[in-house]
């Protein structure tokens, strides 16, 4: 099931990621590797998550590699380790939608999204290079805990794109 796009405002808002540079067929990684060193870092520093895990698509180009950042919202920012980073997503305008099933679908639901953006003429923020579309902020954020509910094609995923202001 898919909910319609919607606009809305989005605070800044502090976050820890770790970074990962993966082909399309390694899109597991980051979830695998980042979120386990995310958690722990998180709480051997003894700061709490705010909001559900997520991807932040920083740099995709299809044909090669996606720069994407493993992260979570967090109550505060802390040090940087050798891995895990703090920063500070961006406010703003955002299109935002929700998926309700299997993450492996996000892709024509994606598209989807991208084709509504055109129709309405809303332009994301983001600039073309020639190693690829660098996105201010791109979310997949994975409001569902695997460990409440194995089942994937339950899980909830919602995708929210800045767009240009």
């Amino acid at each position: 099931m898919l909910t319609l796009p919607e606009n809305i405002e989005r605070q800044p808002q502090a976050y820890a990621y770790v970074n990962f540079t993966v082909r399309m067929n390694q899109m597991q990684q980051p979830a695998q590797e980042g979120f386990p060193l995310l958690f722990g870092y998180l709480a051997e520093q003894g700061i709490e998550p705010v909001g559900a895990a997520f991807y932040n698509y920083r740099r995709i180009d299809m044909a090669d590699t996606l720069d994407v950042e493993a992260g979570i919202a967090v109550s505060r920012a802390g040090p940087d380790s050798d891995r895990v980073k703090f920063g500070t997503l961006p406010g703003g305008r955002f299109v935002t939608l929700k998926w309700h099933g299997h993450p492996d679908k996000l892709k024509p639901v994606t598209g989807m999204l991208i084709g509504w953006l055109r129709l309405t003429q809303q332009p994301l923020d983001m600039e073309e290079k020639a190693n690829g579309d660098h996105f201010a902020c791109r979310l997949e954020i994975y409001e569902t805990d695997p460990a409440e509910e194995p089942d994937m094609d339950k899980w909830v995923t919602e995708l929210a794109f800045k767009l240009k202001d």
